[in-house]
């Protein structure tokens, strides 16, 4: 795999993790250590997950990928509708759950990065090597979220009326990505 081909696979990869971490910049001003924290979190499970995908290669990949977008989905849904629960409710950004810990932290990362285990598992269908490309793809995302929190805080700084809209904002794009990976999946493909 030549380097530009692991470099646009992982900002690829790193485009859900860009848009959620925009969102969180545009629901509150993240200071230093919960940058570090959402990027370290996201940037980790995007290199471990391909590794984890290619050691469990094809047997675990196939029964994983019938429910996964499922999985994504979900777990990008209750975070997004609770986030348009806080909006509808007015309560501050200073009042919202900060989505740079806990369980908010761990579903977001989990979610943001299972298309990285569908790589890992075909990566190692073609036999390539796993360890530089789950490096540089943790290493983008890193740097795509820590971006990605800070132009939403810059666009907070600039008009500090958009506090609900910002979380409803956020809200919707979470669902529109949940929505999105269910497309990809063909959940709609029977509907339609």
């Amino acid at each position: 795999m030549t380097p530009a081909a692991i470099l646009i696979l992982a900002l690829a990869l790193a485009m859900d993790a860009f848009a959620v971490a925009l969102v969180t910049g545009l629901r509150m001003r993240c200071n230093a250590a919960q940058t570090l924290r959402m990027a370290l979190a996201f940037g980790g499970f995007q290199a471990l997950m391909p590794l984890a995908g290619w050691f469990l290669g094809l047997t675990v990949r196939s029964h994983i990928e019938a429910f996964d977008h499922w999985i994504a989905f979900g777990l990008l849904g209750f975070v997004g509708f609770r986030m348009l629960k806080e909006a509808w409710e007015g309560h501050p950004p200073e009042d919202c759950s900060d989505p740079t810990r806990g369980m908010t932290l761990l579903m977001l990362a989990i979610a943001t990065s299972l298309d990285a285990l569908a790589v890992g598992g075909s990566l190692s269908l073609l036999n390539i090597d796993i360890l530089t490309p789950a490096l540089v793809i943790g290493a983008v995302c890193f740097a795509m979220t820590a971006i990605g929190l800070h132009l939403g805080r810059l666009v907070v700084r600039a008009s500090t009326r958009l506090d609900r809209w910002a979380n409803a904002l956020g809200g919707l794009v979470l669902i529109g990505i949940g929505v999105r990976i269910l497309f990809e999946h063909g959940v709609f493909d029977t509907i339609i």
